[in-house]
């Protein structure tokens, strides 16, 4: 009888389900469902029902299960991956009180005021947690629904994370593992423990409110019975500690330890690293993450990538296929035409009332084709100013591992080695979230079952490269996106003020 696992990537955009062959790490089966974000919300809100992931958790496993011809004897662990950040309410019944605002949700801008100054300023803040205090994090969406809505805020019995809350739904326990965690901006991540100045910031009765820390490792339970006949399993699946869908990320490309970088090109774009101990950036503007592996996970998010190229590509009306073509007949570094790509504000830098810029306008460059390959650069360029920045606190690559949707193009794929000028790879499986959370159970079963195993013994073992794929940096694009990078630069940081005074305008 074969050993599956199953690894579960609940999204912004949809959940991905993986049924995965626990003796040779193969992908036997795959699914995926769709949804939207709530619509007709204020400026700067993005919020969905924690009732969506769940319901569509439940239908992509199921259908992924079908596909692989798996029987309920043989699925022997779930692991879960989540967005981060985002703040699901529960109340003393554990029912969800609200929609869940998510991370790339940039409502909460005076909340995060209102706690750094609690905490004594910047500096003082990040001494005290190890990261700054942003929109995206959950603390400042805590605090928002105590000054915002009341009410619900005296119902509030517990808080979970996203992935926390299909753990919840999976077994019926309430904890958060201390990678997730991490992204509350309530945590010291230097000692893995709730920061109780943060939370007094918040609310001193607000500890009573967070659940339980608990180690990578660990497994958070077995399926509850109902959950368990939803999704035709047994009651004896283990369901591992999952994590954010960053920490899972970099389990599911290997990223396990220190030289491996991978950057995420999905809606929003990730680039992190594993390291032995904290990386603090003093500036905060490198997210200092515990991983899902017990170490610790330096990142930088941005919040525009897939969001700007699909906005030129619906426009256009291509297909992915013409979208890259087009790309393709632009000159490298688009005739001068600069996009700073802030359509949902921005994180990294952090400019939550940013919005998209483009400079470099002329006839020559005024069409779509040169817009599309503007936006692919701009986002890149983005991702590459967190980049240097990472490099400057002394974590520098020695390879790139790219995954998400723009890795599986290959003018993006020469894009991103160029601007970087570093190696970049793929993966075999192209998944990686879905994959690291499926990893991540298998890691954990093996422990309960008294294995000392480690989890680089897995992902040494199953994760595979696509050679074939690899694109190396050309020494004379390096130069062209170098001079283009500080023209981005320098047009962001001379924005700053701008955004804040237009910001009044989209408000109306």
């Amino acid at each position: 009888m074969r050993t599956l696992l199953i690894g579960v990537d609940s999204g912004t955009q949809s959940t991905k389900v993986l049924v995965v062959d626990a003796q040779n790490g193969k992908v036997l089966a795959s699914a995926a469902q769709a949804y939207d974000l709530l619509p007709n919300l204020p400026p700067g809100a993005k919020e969905q029902h924690p009732h969506t992931w769940r319901e569509a958790t439940g239908s992509a496993i199921r259908q992924a299960l079908r596909a692989a011809k798996a029987v309920a004897a043989e699925v022997k662990a779930i692991g879960v991956s989540g967005q981060q950040h985002g703040f699901v309410p529960l109340d003393e019944k554990g029912e969800v009180i609200r929609p869940a605002k998510l991370w790339c949700d940039t409502s909460t801008e005076a909340e995060c005021a209102e706690i750094t100054e609690k905490l004594g300023g910047p500096k003082a803040t990040i001494k005290t947690l190890g990261n700054a205090v942003l929109p995206g994090f959950t603390a400042s969406k805590i605090l928002w629904l105590k000054n915002h809505e009341p009410k619900n805020y005296q119902r509030l019995a517990t808080v979970l994370l996203p992935h926390d809350y299909l753990n919840f739904w999976l077994t019926g326990e309430k904890a958060m593992e201390y990678g997730d965690a991490s992204g509350t901006a309530l945590l010291d991540v230097r000692k893995r423990k709730w920061a109780q100045a943060a939370i007094d910031a918040i609310d001193p009765e607000l500890m009573g409110k967070l659940p339980p820390l608990s180690s990578s490792d660990a497994p958070v339970g077995k399926l509850q019975s109902a959950t368990a006949r939803m999704l035709d399993l047994n009651t004896d699946v283990l369901v591992s500690a999952g994590g954010g869908d960053n920490m899972m990320g970099a389990i599911g490309t290997g990223n396990v330890n220190p030289g491996v970088i991978t950057a995420s090109f999905g809606t929003s774009g990730t680039i992190y690293a594993c390291a032995e101990k904290p990386v603090v950036d003093p500036k905060g503007e490198i997210a200092a993450f515990c991983d899902s592996t017990n170490r610790w996970l330096p990142l930088l998010c941005t919040m525009n990538v897939t969001t700007a190229t699909e906005l030129v590509r619906n426009a256009a009306g291509w297909n992915h296929e013409k979208f890259s073509a087009m790309i393709s007949r632009v000159p490298v570094g688009s005739g001068g035409l600069i996009l700073l790509p802030y359509l949902e504000g921005e994180r990294t830098p952090n400019v939550p009332a940013g919005t998209g810029v483009l400079m470099g306008v002329s006839q020559r460059t005024y069409n779509l084709d040169y817009q599309a390959r503007a936006a692919m650069e701009g986002v890149t360029m983005g991702m590459n100013y967190g980049l240097r920045r990472l490099a400057e606190l002394g974590v520098k690559p020695t390879q790139i591992r790219a995954t998400g949707g723009g890795a599986r193009s290959k003018v993006w794929r020469q894009i991103m080695a160029d601007i970087f000028n570093a190696e970049v790879v793929t993966l075999k499986v192209s998944e990686g979230a879905a994959y690291g959370a499926a990893l991540q159970a298998l890691w954990c079963l093996r422990q309960q079952q008294g294995e000392k195993i480690t989890i680089k013994e897995i992902t040494d073992k199953f994760i595979e490269l696509n050679k074939e794929e690899t694109a190396l940096p050309d020494s004379k694009n390096v130069e062209t996106y170098r001079q283009l990078q500080e023209l981005q630069d320098e047009m962001s940081a001379s924005l700053r003020d701008v955004f804040v005074k237009h910001r009044r305008f989209v408000s109306r």
